[in-house]
């Protein structure tokens, strides 16, 4: 039995040997002769994947220091570029947008996604153009951000309420970032289902928290069989495929009664008019499919699809931004006490904040900007894949390669930014034309181009708001025994804090009486 066993681990070495002869010797026909972007030496099989790390935008920075701020990089069988300049991304963002804007197939969100039906991770074509029309139009239009700052008002409200009945004495400890995941979750829901899932009061709440957290989850694993497609076995055995059969399963049960629970009570109304202010995301695309006016047909898939996305984008990345945000806030005390100052004087003798206030805020929003800039939600955004042959840059770029755009290091580019590491609001007034509507490519939290995010007025309104009541109502400290905060960052395509965000919240009226 043991010489079996030797006679395979010499079989399975020798294969390997093979291999990477045969890859260092030889070339693809496709790509002989011309001139490929600078590589990290790679590996057989494997090829530059053990060079990603835990933190992949890190990693890929320090990479990009050494070959270049356009590089190839071999993810197993799947070749792949990684942009780390801003010139570089507004030549695949902007000038060949086109040829860019094809998504490669991810097998986990696929399988979600009732086949990438949705419109982050549908590959380019008809089926995308008409549903993110849909969605540009109809779902996240300014006029219909708008229709909805009755919810985020009572939501932020809520949230403020919350923590004040958490803030029962001076060493009350609080974890905000629990009560900036429900301040997220509760607008989500309301705006795009018409009612809370995600309260720990409502019917069924508790399951649909744990499912959508299941689903962050596994959004975020790292799955060896979409680069080595041959380790496919392993996720039959890791029990990965089981996971995602499971909570696929699950989402679309829920999906599909939150459909026909809309449906239903459609039926049972005589009011038409589904512009009205109580229409929510779910009433909204019911209606587009009702009316029918083109040749795309919205079936329930795409607009489950499209739901998935506003949970998808509209809590995680949003509440980790606005998380990302009071933590830099909180790490920089003359920094709080400025914005403090900014909101409460702007504020007056009114008793509260309200969203128009926030045009008169510009260091709230300078602030926001600040924070956006070091802590991208999507550090590297949604990968990229070439349509057809192209040069960038002057270099090669075969079609089907994966593009990879590092947004998180593009913006700490010391060649863009003065003292890149460091968070200052106040460079934003230097240059008040810098902003991260996808105009400017060294600042790019959002993406740009047509694969930009089109949520980005809904996300901001979210963010600002709730930013400037924290600061109206609360001053914030470090909880007894803690020197400082921590800044870890978490493992996963949304790079969240590691650790709760805990914090000693003194109300307003309370910290100026004392």
């Amino acid at each position: 039995m043991s010489s079996f066993s030797n006679f395979v681990v010499l079989l399975v070495s020798f294969s390997l040997f093979i291999i990477f002869l045969f890859k260092w010797f030889f070339k693809p026909a496709s790509t002989a002769g011309k001139r490929l972007p600078p590589s990290p030496p790679n590996l057989p099989v494997i090829g530059n994947l053990h060079q990603l790390g835990l933190y992949p935008h890190r990693a890929l920075q320090a990479l990009s220091k050494r070959y270049g701020p356009l590089m190839m990089l071999h993810l197993g069988s799947v070749p792949a570029v990684v942009v780390s300049s801003a010139d570089t991304a507004r030549e695949i963002m902007k000038t060949q947008d086109l040829i860019f804007s094809n998504r490669p197939k991810v097998s986990i969100p696929d399988k979600i996604v009732y086949g990438s039906k949705d419109i982050a991770f549908a590959p380019y074509g008809e089926h995308w153009r008409q549903v993110r029309s849909i969605c540009v139009l109809h779902l996240l239009s300014n006029k219909r951000v708008q229709s909805f700052r009755y919810i985020r008002e009572e939501e932020t409200d809520l949230l403020i309420q919350k923590i004040r009945q958490s803030s029962t004495s001076s060493t009350s400890v609080t974890n905000l970032s629990d009560l900036l995941v429900s301040l997220t979750n509760g607008t989500i829901c309301r705006v795009a289902l018409g009612r809370k899932y995600s309260d720990g009061e409502a019917e069924g709440s508790t399951k649909f928290e744990l499912m959508f957290k299941e689903i962050m989850e596994l959004a975020g694993t790292f799955n060896a069989s979409d680069f080595i497609p041959w380790l496919k076995w392993m996720n039959k055995v890791n029990g990965l495929d089981s996971r995602v059969d499971k909570v696929a399963k699950s989402f679309d049960e829920f999906l599909s009664g939150v459909v026909e629970d809309h449906r239903n009570r459609k039926q049972g109304n005589t009011d038409t008019d589904d512009s009205r202010n109580d229409a929510d995301l779910v009433d909204l695309l019911l209606e587009i499919q009702r009316e029918n006016k083109s040749s795309f047909v919205l079936d329930d898939e795409a607009i489950k699809g499209v739901i998935f996305d506003m949970f998808g984008a509209g809590t995680d990345t949003t509440y980790t931004s606005l998380e990302w945000t009071v933590a830099e806030i909180l790490k920089h005390p003359e920094i709080m006490k400025k914005l403090q100052n900014e909101v409460r004087q702007v504020v007056g003798s009114k008793k509260e904040v309200e969203e128009d206030d926030l045009e008169k805020m510009p260091y709230l929003k300078a602030v926001m900007k600040e924070s956006l800039r070091l802590h991208p939600a999507i550090p590297m955004l949604v990968p990229r894949e070439s349509t057809q042959d192209t040069k960038v840059m002057g270099y090669h770029v075969a079609a089907g390669t994966q593009v990879i755009i590092n947004a998180w290091a593009i913006a700490r580019d010391p060649v863009q930014w003065e003292n890149p590491e460091e968070f200052n609001p106040e460079r934003f007034f230097k240059n008040t034309a810098v902003d991260f509507r996808g105009f400017n490519f060294e600042y790019i939290p959002f993406g740009a181009g047509r694969r930009g995010c089109p949520g980005i007025t809904f996300a901001m309104a979210v963010n600002e708001f709730a930013l400037a009541k924290l600061m109206h109502n609360f001053d914030f400290a470090l909880p007894i025994g803690v020197n400082e905060w921590d800044m870890t960052e978490a493992v996963g395509s949304t790079v969240h804090m590691k650790n709760s965000l805990l914090v000693v919240a003194t109300p307003k009226l309370l910290a100026s009486s004392s």
